[in-house]
């Protein structure tokens, strides 16, 4: 071994090239390290390069070196070498690939790269968890409202229905609960409240149960108002801001409550002259030590304002005298705030705007009475005046009926509407043009004048009916109802109805021309107008008229209808009403079987078909009389937006002009309803009592609102 090794170094002498000479450096000219601190015990360390060594790699320059006495180049110079040297480096290659052109993009293969899916994993088992809060009780106690319901409605943990994706999930809810418990506590009135969370383990002892979020609460000492500080100008009368403040020294400070009677302040201050009254920011000042807050509130009360006048600006549907008519209230009268959203109102439910919008506007025109006068200024934003309606129902006996219309409701301004209206079903095919001027010099009275033309085919009657008619009426409306409310009007009309002659034992077309005047009168304490709940209402028509052919022959048409209502809790009403009805002055057959009085159906008698009570012909059909009767009772139980109802309907119809309640009829039956934004509809199912040969089993009615 010894002598393989010594022949191996010499063979790689032998080989290896000669290293170049390194001069020996004396000690005098070699770089040496700087010498270690006195009584340091540190290694010799060894010259890293020697003077010799530095001249022999780098010679110096001496005084006569000819570069030294060469000028330096410029900056334009240099760079114009390193461009031609990068020119050089990128020259072109003699390959002529390189300069044929590209291929079109279109043969290269573009398919879409498919990446791996990584392996699905195992996803974590859900962690199931509870819920408790302690140390709320007592604050919970001392409140008019729930904070334990309030927390649970707004709960991040409850929300999750005590599952979580893991426990830093179930940390984070609870976090974000112990912030919505001090928030809960402050709007109350505690603000010192501390709340200290944990999470229970959802192991213990071996046995697996859900983990438990906790809160543990400590409300602390409740904050009351210790001072009230009104910064207000003066108001007429002086305690028009302190009197609708309804707050008192020494009462929690609540923040809903404090935020209402701010609220009363800014409501009541416009409805007392005030138009321009603003609420500022308030400030509570909390003392820790006596647990009071002093309660501070700026009030900027403005001038005390009467209305002064109108003016209108915008895409305008009428002018400012048709404005002043809607308004409620006069010139020179003290501002209500009241009286301008009723205005505002108004403005809306003529149908007749994209937008509106009602405000009051500086005038600086003081009164003697130091009051300034406003002017309402409204901003119109007119929107289509056309409407196209189609209404559809269904009653046994009156068969399927469908109307359509379509309106101008500005054909001739202000508010002068024209109607155009179609009516098509199994009894009914008819016609009419109507223009009507809604609140026609006052506000809400409406004017109108028609003319229509209607083929009915009833097993009452058969006519062929042209009317002329105008009316006048003040009148309710969804929005308004009106505790009285009037109508009177005049017609003609001229009629060719089919009608039984007892004395040729047939039926025969007969000609009727009439004239008649109408006044109507209604009383109305019921608190809705399609589906009243409580109140009653009443209204009486009279008519007189004359039959105009073959002389003058006047008679008297009257109808009395009364209804009442009357709730048991928020779900159950009971229903009732009557009607009577009289014809004086002439005879059955000298009257048209139009105008006479027919009892059965959907708004009438239900359980019997339509028109079907009282007398009758020969041929089982019914004639109509000169006088009515009818009453209605209902249970209505609503649940939602759904109801059901149960009803009793009698009545009878009599050759007599009064009547005298003899052989009243019944019908019983129940129904559905379900409640909409405008009304109820209604699905009525009926059946008479005591049926008689010809009658219908069951009689079905379909309609908007209740049958009273």
């Amino acid at each position: 071994m010894l002598l393989f090794g010594a022949m191996a170094s010499e063979a790689a002498a032998q080989i290896a090239p000669p290293a170049p000479e390194r001069p020996v450096c004396p000690p005098e000219t070699s770089t040496a390290a700087p010498a270690p601190p006195a009584g340091a015990n540190l290694p010799e360390i060894e010259p890293i390069v020697c003077q010799g060594e530095v001249e022999q790699e780098a010679p110096p320059l001496g005084p006569d070196d000819p570069s030294l006495a060469q000028p330096l180049e410029s900056v334009a110079e240099f760079e114009q070498k390193l461009r031609a040297q990068e020119a050089a480096d990128v020259a072109p290659s003699a390959d002529p690939e390189i300069a044929a052109p590209l291929p079109p993009l279109a043969t290269f293969d573009v398919r879409e790269v498919e990446l791996a899916q990584p392996e699905p994993s195992t996803a974590a088992a859900e962690l199931r968890y509870a819920v408790r809060v302690d140390g709320l009780e007592q604050a919970d106690a001392a409140t008019e409202t729930s904070l334990r319901g309030e927390f649970d409605e707004l709960s991040a943990l409850e929300d999750g229905k005590g599952k979580a994706a893991n426990e830093a999930q179930l940390s984070a809810r609870l976090t974000e609960d112990s912030r919505l418990v001090q928030r809960i506590l402050q709007a109350e009135g505690w603000y010192d409240a501390a709340v200290q969370t944990r999470i229970d383990p959802a192991v213990t002892e071996g046995t697996v149960r859900p983990a438990t979020a906790v809160l543990l609460v400590a409300p602390g000492e409740r904050y009351r108002i210790g001072s009230i500080a009104l910064q207000a100008g003066p108001t007429v009368p002086a305690d028009l801001v302190t009197s609708n403040l309804p707050l008192k020294l020494g009462e929690p400070i609540v923040a809903e409550r404090i935020q209402g009677a701010e609220a009363n302040v800014a409501v009541v201050l416009p409805q007392q002259g005030y138009p321009f009254a603003t609420v500022g920011q308030r400030d509570v000042l909390l003392d820790p030590d006596t647990k009071l807050g002093d309660y501070t509130l700026p009030i900027t009360v403005g001038p005390r304002a009467r209305f002064g006048g109108f003016r209108t600006v915008g895409d305008l549907a009428f002018d400012v005298r048709h404005v002043e008519v809607l308004a409620r209230f006069k010139r020179g009268e003290l501002y209500d705030s009241r009286d301008v959203d009723d205005l505002r109102q108004a403005l809306v439910a003529t149908g007749l705007f994209a937008t509106v919008a009602v405000e009051a506007e500086r005038t600086n025109q003081a009164n003697a009475d130091g009051t300034e006068n406003v002017v309402m200024l409204v901003t119109q934003d007119a929107g289509p005046p056309r409407t196209l309606a189609a209404s559809a129902g269904y009653g046994t006996g009156q068969g399927l009926r469908v109307e359509a219309s379509w309106t101008h409701r500005n054909l001739f301004p202000p508010e002068g509407a024209l109607i155009a209206s179609a009516v098509a079903g199994t009894k009914e095919l008819g016609a009419s043009a109507i223009f009507r001027r809604s609140n026609a010099g006052k506000r809400d009275r409406t004017l109108q004048a028609g003319i229509e033309a209607l083929r009915s085919n009833y097993d009452a009657f058969n006519a062929l009916t042209g009317r002329l008619f105008a009316r006048l009426s003040y009148d309710s409306t969804p929005i308004w109802r009106k505790t009285i409310t009037w109508g009177i009007g005049a017609e003609i009309l001229g009629t060719v109805e089919e009608d039984y002659d007892f004395a040729r034992a047939g039926r025969f077309k007969r000609k009727f021309l009439i004239g008649g005047l109408s006044g109507q009168l209604g009383f109305d304490r019921t608190d809705s107008l399609l589906d009243p709940t409580r109140g009653f209402r009443a209204q009486i028509l009279v008519q007189p008229e004359g039959a105009l052919r073959d002389g003058f022959r006047p008679y008297l048409r009257s109808q009395l209808d009364g209804s009442a209502y009357y709730p048991f809790g928020d779900s159950l009403v009971v229903a009732a009403r009557g009607r009577l009805g009289t014809t004086l002055g002439i005879d059955r057959f000298n009257l048209a079987p139009s105008r006479r009085f027919y009892a059965g159906g959907g708004g009438s008698v239900r359980g019997f078909g339509f028109q079907q009570l009282g007398p009758k012909d020969p041929d089982n059909r019914p004639l109509g009389g000169l006088s009515l009767v009818e009453a209605a009772g209902e249970v209505r139980y609503r649940f939602g937006d759904f109801g059901a109802v149960g009803f009793v309907d009698v009545g009878q119809v009599y050759d007599k002009r009064v009547p005298d309640f003899s052989g009243l009829r019944a019908g019983i039956g129940v129904g559905g309803r379900y409640y909409t934004s405008f009304g109820p509809l209604r699905l009525d199912v009926a059946t008479p009592l005591g049926r008689k040969k010809g009658e219908s089993r069951f009689n079905v009615y379909i309609s908007i609102g209740q049958a009273f």
